[in-house]
């Protein structure tokens, strides 16, 4: 297993001790944990990169892990009511149309890389929900962020299935 792979898993460990410590209120712990995961995330493309440790099996857990972290989150906040249902189901549908997308296209010889607007989705959805984590109890934030979350997901979405019609075109 690659040192890039380790740091991944090490975040999908992550994942249940940031959400045990948020439920049980300790918001400064959780913060910096959910801080400290998504690093992990940039650190781990770094080295796989860097120290040509790209694998088959990076390639799947990173995303996963990824969206795992950002939907524990995402999930509490919407059992807190600081969240809206529809705009976790938004980001929901998006991650699941386009993995489809992208498992359709590896069964016809092509793999579709992460686009640009992916990488600010995720960047811009895990700075948001660290935000609504730092400043409970301000609903015009917690809109603010939704609404960026919403956005940016649909537009990447969007720009996935465009960008690649010709995978799934009839």
């Amino acid at each position: 297993m690659t040192t890039a792979s380790k740091i991944t898993l090490v975040r999908v460990v992550m994942i249940p001790i940031f959400m045990v410590l948020l439920l049980l209120g300790y918001r400064w712990a959780a913060l910096a944990v959910f801080i400290l995961a998504s690093v992990t995330d940039f650190v781990d493309g770094y080295v796989a990169r860097h120290y040509n440790q790209v694998s088959d099996f990076g390639k799947f857990l990173d995303p996963l892990a990824d969206k795992l972290l950002v939907t524990a989150c995402m999930l509490i906040f919407t059992e807190w009511g600081r969240m809206p249902s529809w705009a976790v189901m938004i980001v929901l549908a998006r991650e699941f149309a386009v993995t489809g997308l992208r498992l359709v296209a590896v069964g016809n010889g092509r793999v579709i890389a992460a686009g640009w607007s992916g990488k600010v989705k995720t960047f811009s959805t895990m700075v948001g929900l660290c935000v609504m984590m730092a400043f409970p109890g301000y609903v015009w934030l917690d809109w603010a962020v939704t609404a960026v979350i919403t956005v940016t997901t649909l537009y990447s979405g969007v720009e996935y299935f465009v960008k690649n019609w010709d995978v799934i075109r009839p």
